[in-house]
């Protein structure tokens, strides 16, 4: 059962990469015409150049993302005669940040990013013996999130670069009271939560703007299981840790 579980999360997250990497495919391809432009308007000035004395900047980040659990179950699972099956449903949300970048050096940079984060996730219980109703626990969450990340660029190719990202995040759920207090008889979800984070994506370099397209994947670290001994459905398992992938895009300047 755990197999056929991590064949559907591999499963989910494949789909959400190849997603992500379609929206990105199409901003290049959006945004590639107009830097050409601007590089020819310019007299072939690389623009830059003009970044590269600054040794740090602002700007502002959207994104999509799209976040689930990896689900652990315990001994008492085995046990149970009440649910087959306990799994993660993926949902989708958004983000809108601000980026501040320290340069350190021509290739590294310190980046802080404080976020608010939109996120939708459930825990859905399916009963034994496919007889009775499907318990599913909805999770909306509204994140306040404060990302570290060291980032390491490129060499500049004409007026764009590649980069990777890594870092950690601590975020904290503003929505958890609202939810706690809604939530007598559900499996409860602790409100803050640390994670780490890495991924990759490009920079393009405009006259006044540096837009930058990105692709992350955040990993929690800590159980953020309440648990419950008078819950079966939270007697079920062991531990639950957050996932989340996000597609960015950020503006700086």
């Amino acid at each position: 059962m755990r197999t056929t579980n991590a064949r559907n999360m591999l499963y989910l997250l494949g789909n959400e990469i190849k997603t992500a990497c379609c929206s990105l495919l199409l901003a290049l391809l959006f945004f590639a015409p107009f830097n050409a432009n601007a590089q020819y308007s310019s007299g072939n000035n690389l623009n830059y150049m003009d970044f590269q004395q600054k040794p740090y900047y602002f700007g502002i980040t959207l994104g999509y993302n799209s976040s689930n659990y990896k689900i652990f179950h315990s001994q008492n699972f085995i046990r149970n005669d009440s649910f087959a099956r306990a799994e993660s449903v993926t949902g989708p949300g958004f983000n809108l940040g601000i980026v501040s970048n320290l340069k350190i050096g021509e290739y590294f940079d310190i980046r802080f990013l404080p976020t608010l984060s939109f996120a939708e996730h459930s825990i859905r219980y399916s009963p034994a013996g496919g007889e009775g109703r499907i318990l599913t626990r909805p999770i909306e969450s509204v994140f306040v999130e404060l990302p570290f990340q060291a980032r390491y660029k490129s060499a500049p190719y004409h007026d764009f670069r590649l980069f990777i990202i890594g870092g950690v995040k601590y975020s904290f759920d503003v929505a958890s009271d609202s939810r706690t207090r809604q939530a007598a008889g559900l499996v409860r979800i602790a409100p803050t939560d640390f994670q780490v984070e890495y991924g990759a994506g490009i920079q393009f370099f405009f006259p006044y703007f540096i837009f930058s397209p990105e692709i992350k994947i955040s990993q929690g670290l800590n159980n953020i299981l309440i648990y419950n001994d008078n819950l079966q459905q939270s007697t079920i398992l062991d531990k639950v840790m957050s996932r989340t992938f996000t597609l960015s895009f950020h503006f700086e300047g």
